[in-house]
């Protein structure tokens, strides 16, 4: 992706230098009413794509840190149901071992031994 990305930029650098050589006359660009400046063609295309560029590089800076803001709170809320998670399993864990405690009495105490059985 990185390739194609680079041949993109590249055959765009090549033809803003083509149109840059053929169109060296000056143009007057108006700034505001009652400025103007006189310029070569070349050098507006050259500050109007530089500009475009810059611009285009500040909003996609913008755009991730806006979607790392949004992770960061995300990962946020997922360590929180993480711990609330955690503790939820040592509250089971502790009811589970009352309860093993408390549910049977142990198997001696159930049957008879073998012998009181085969002296019946």
């Amino acid at each position: 992706m990185r390739q194609f990305n680079f041949t993109v930029i590249f055959i765009f650098c090549l033809a803003l230098v083509f149109f840059s050589i053929q169109n060296t006359e000056a143009a007057t660009v108006v700034i505001l009413p009652g400025i103007q400046i006189k310029i070569a063609l070349a050098v507006e295309l050259f500050i109007a794509a530089g500009l475009g560029a810059s611009l285009a590089w500040f909003f996609s800076l913008w755009a991730r840190l806006q979607q790392q803001v949004i992770l960061n709170q995300k990962d946020i809320q997922k360590i929180s149901q993480i711990q609330e998670l955690n503790s939820k399993i040592e509250d089971y864990q502790v009811e589970i071992q009352s309860l093993k405690r408390s549910a049977l009495p142990p198997a001696s105490d159930l049957h008879p031994p073998q012998e009181q059985i085969l002296a019946q």
